[in-house]
């Protein structure tokens, strides 16, 4: 797939305000710091189309990314960031989860795993929760190029075999670097196969479905 184009629709906290579900989405979203704005930059081409900072716990609204007028891309805010208030917490939780659990346009969720590291609980434990919910999902592999690949896929595999304890068989993963570009093509690639069987959701009764209808309060 070629990216042609990758505008900044909105950035919101209220799962009514969301646009209609009419195009497909593809959520991303991981442990604070792991590389998500620079790996939506990539994926783009457009260096600065997803804001990237130092600061860990910097995206707290659902940000939407229209590409090439026909899909998007979905920045959801990072998980697991210690500073956060634990209400701040909840609140963040209950609305991403709300919004990946019920959001029908969701195609796929896009979660991403820093490759540098063992197994992290709160990243098992949300690939779990998806899992719960029947949600489908691959396993994006960040910062690849900070090490070696024989590093990266020993902590590959041991995330494989975590996450077995409770799967049937492992995800869909790719591997990535920003900087590199490692992964980019696959990615595109893999959305546009889905992308290719998406059909637009019957529109329901409930706010996250309609969208900016002018009627969802």
């Amino acid at each position: 797939m070629i990216v042609k184009t990758a505008e900044f629709i909105c950035s919101n906290t209220q799962i009514s305000k969301l646009p209609p579900p009419v195009k497909a989405e593809y959520a991303f979203i991981g442990r604070s710091n792991v590389g998500k704005s620079s790996l939506i930059n990539m994926l783009t081409g457009k260096k600065g189309l997803a804001k990237t900072s130092q600061t860990p716990g910097k995206t707290q609204l659902i940000n939407h990314f229209l590409i090439n007028d026909s899909w998007y891309i979905v920045d959801l805010p990072g998980y697991g960031y210690a500073r956060a208030s634990k209400s701040k917490k909840a609140d963040w939780d209950k609305f991403i989860h709300t919004y990946l659990d019920k959001r029908e346009s969701l195609q796929c969720v896009m979660a991403l795993i820093d490759s540098r590291l063992e197994p992290q609980k709160i990243d098992l434990e949300f690939c779990n929760w998806l899992g719960e919910k029947g949600l489908s999902f691959v396993l994006i592999f960040t910062k690849a190029d900070k090490q070696s690949s024989v590093k990266t896929d020993q902590n590959i595999a041991k995330f494989k075999a975590a996450l077995l304890q409770s799967f049937e068989e492992f995800p869909k993963y790719f591997v990535t670097s920003a900087e590199l570009h490692t992964g980019r093509d696959e990615i595109l690639g893999f959305i546009g196969g889905v992308n290719q069987s998406f059909v637009v959701p019957e529109f329901s009764s409930s706010p996250l479905e309609r969208g900016h209808d002018g009627n969802a309060g």
